[in-house]
């Protein structure tokens, strides 16, 4: 018997960590080698942006609102008005620049009919924006 040894035969219990040092500095060596010329940039020069002041003239104008009742009436900003007096209004509103927007309002049990009326005067005025206004989904908390 040895005296400073394990002589009984079984399996050594120690691990050998060496070839696992000499792995991880290889690829130590090999990310710091191929870093820098991943981060290689093609240089551009890019344009510059010109931001032009807004004439106080040209500003967003407030949008207009058309409502439809179920029975087919007809409101210019919740005022009475009739079909003529749209088409006369819009056709005004259409040589604005820049053109306001139309909204369209309808009640829910409103025929799609009439709302479809509505959005081909708008279009033969015209009128380049033309909305749908409906309310928002509830949020299911």
């Amino acid at each position: 018997m040895s005296a400073g040894g394990n002589d009984s035969g079984g399996p050594m219990a120690e691990i050998n960590v060496t070839p696992l040092v000499d792995v991880m500095l290889v690829l130590l060596i090999i990310f710091m080698i191929t870093t820098p010329l991943m981060n290689h940039k093609v240089k551009v020069q890019l344009p510059e942006a010109v931001l032009e002041k807004k004439d106080e003239k040209k500003q967003a104008l407030p949008p207009i609102t058309i409502a439809v009742t179920e029975a087919g009436a007809l409101f210019w900003n919740d005022e009475p008005a009739t079909r003529p007096l749209i088409e006369s209004k819009l056709s005004v509103e259409a040589q604005k620049d820049p053109q306001p927007t139309v909204n369209i309002r309808a009640d829910k049990t409103t025929k799609y009919r009439l709302v479809n009326d509505v959005v081909k005067i708008a279009q033969a005025q015209g009128m380049r924006k033309v909305g749908f206004v409906t309310t928002p989904p509830k949020k299911n908390i």
